[in-house]
C-alpha cells in the first residue's frame, strides 16, 4: 500500500484556510488611480462567499510596489471567483495602473495569534492538516474552443509547432507540454519547473509559439489581437484551466506509461462539485500503485473539468479507474453532473456498459506531447 507520505500531492479540497498574495508593481504617478480602483474593487470581493478580509500595503522601500493578501475560507469559493466574468470586470480598472503582477495562493497549516489581534475570528476555519508533498513541477492547462470545421487545420498547425527553447532562466524550465482536442476544444497543459508566471512569459515571447498563436488566431471562436495587451490578457485569463488536485505516487514521473486527457463537460453550476469528485475518487485509489492509474491531475474551470492521467496501459484495460471513478454507482453520480451531449452521448446511458460509453465520450484526441529535452 502507498502511505500518504509517499504521495505527492497537490488539492484545493482539503478544506483548508486560503490565503491569497498579490505582487504589484504601479506604473508611475498611478498611485491615486490604483487607490481609487482598489476601493471599487475590495468592496465587490466583500460581498464574494467565501471572502474573509484583505489588506493593501505599500512597500516601505519602494512606493511603486504593493501588496494585496486576501484571506478566504477555502479555496473552491476564491476560484470559483477569480475564474469568472465577474472578476475580469472587477479587476479591469487596474490594467491602467500596473505594470506587473504576481500572484501566490496557499493553504493556511499554522497560525500565532497574540495580545493585539485584530480583524474577524476565523479560528473555527480549519488549516490545512499536514504538509504535502511535491515533485518541483507546477501544472496548468489553457482551454479554448475553434470555429466548427476548423478541427483538422488547428489540429496540424498544434502539431507542427518547433518547441520553444526549455531553459526560461536559472530556476525555471519548461518540462512538457501536452495538446489534446475534444471536438472543436483545445486543452494545452504545462509543465514547469520553477516560476510558472515567468515560463509563460518565456513562452510567448518565443517567435515559434508567436507564429503558432497567429496561424490559428482565424479559427477561434473568441476573437482576439494579440498585438492588444488588453485583448489578449482576457483571452487567456478567459482560457485559464487551473490544476486544482494532483496525485502520484512518491514514484511517479515514469517513462513506461502512457499519457491522456479525458473531457468532462459539467452540467450548469455542477463544475466544481464533478472536479471534487474526481479529487475524491483519485485520492481513494491512491492506495493501489499496482493499478492502471501512475498519475492524475484535475483541472477545473467554471463548468469545463480536464482530467490528464498517465496510465501503466491503455485505458480500455480499466474503465472505471481510468474515468476516475469507483465503482458502478460512482459512474452513475458522474454521469448525472455530466452535460451527456456535449459528449455525443444521447439519453441517459446506464448498465454494465455506462463506463466504458462515458469513457469512450470523454477521452481526448492527443496532437502532441513534448518532454524538455
Amino acid at each position: 500500500m502507498t502511505t500518504l507520505s509517499e504521495r505527492i500531492s497537490q488539492s484545493a479540497f482539503d478544506g483548508s484556510r486560503l490565503r491569497v498574495v498579490l505582487l504589484l508593481d504601479l506604473h508611475d504617478g498611478a498611485q491615486q488611480q490604483f487607490l481609487t480602483a482598489y476601493e471599487h474593487m475590495r468592496h465587490q470581493v466583500a460581498s464574494v462567499p467565501g471572502h474573509i478580509s484583505d489588506q493593501l500595503c505599500q512597500s516601505i522601500e519602494n512606493p511603486s510596489q504593493w501588496l494585496i493578501t486576501s484571506e478566504w475560507e477555502s479555496a473552491p469559493p476564491f476560484l470559483a471567483w477569480v475564474n469568472s466574468e465577474d472578476h475580469l470586470d472587477t479587476v479591469k480598472p487596474l490594467h491602467d495602473c500596473v505594470r506587473d503582477t504576481r500572484s501566490f495562493r496557499y493553504s493556511v497549516l499554522r497560525e500565532t495569534g497574540g495580545t493585539h489581534a485584530t480583524g474577524n475570528d476565523t479560528r473555527r476555519t480549519p488549516l490545512q492538516a499536514a504538509p504535502r508533498v511535491g515533485d518541483g513541477v507546477v501544472r496548468h492547462a489553457l482551454t479554448f474552443t475553434v470555429k466548427p470545421g476548423t478541427e483538422e487545420k488547428v489540429a496540424a498547425i498544434l502539431a507542427e509547432y518547433a518547441s520553444p527553447t526549455a531553459r526560461v532562466d536559472d530556476t525555471t524550465r519548461l518540462a512538457r507540454t501536452s495538446l489534446f482536442m475534444h471536438g472543436n476544444r483545445v486543452v494545452r497543459a504545462i509543465e514547469v519547473q520553477g516560476d510558472l508566471m515567468a515560463a509563460l512569459r518565456h513562452v510567448a515571447r518565443q517567435p515559434e509559439v508567436r507564429a503558432v498563436e497567429e496561424a490559428i488566431n482565424p479559427y477561434l471562436e473568441q476573437d482576439r489581437d494579440l498585438d492588444d495587451p488588453q485583448s489578449a490578457r482576457t483571452f487567456f485569463t478567459r482560457a485559464a484551466l487551473p490544476a486544482v488536485h494532483h496525485l502520484a505516487t512518491a514514484g511517479g514521473g515514469r517513462t513506461d506509461v502512457e499519457r491522456h486527457a479525458l473531457y468532462y463537460p459539467a452540467k450548469q453550476g455542477c463544475g466544481m462539485a464533478l472536479a471534487r469528485l474526481l479529487a475524491r475518487q483519485d485520492e481513494a485509489a491512491a492506495g493501489e500503485p499496482a493499478g492502471l492509474v501512475d498519475s492524475s491531475t484535475v483541472f477545473q474551470r467554471d463548468d469545463v473539468v480536464v482530467r490528464l492521467v498517465d496510465t501503466r496501459g491503455p485505458l480500455d484495460a480499466d474503465p472505471l479507474l481510468a474515468l476516475g471513478v469507483r465503482g458502478p454507482r460512482k459512474a452513475a453520480v458522474l454521469a448525472r453532473l455530466l452535460d451527456l451531449e456535449a459528449l455525443g452521448l444521447g439519453g441517459s446511458p446506464t448498465g454494465a456498459e455506462l463506463a466504458a460509453r462515458l469513457l469512450r465520450g470523454a477521452d481526448m484526441r492527443l496532437i502532441t506531447d513534448r518532454r524538455a529535452g
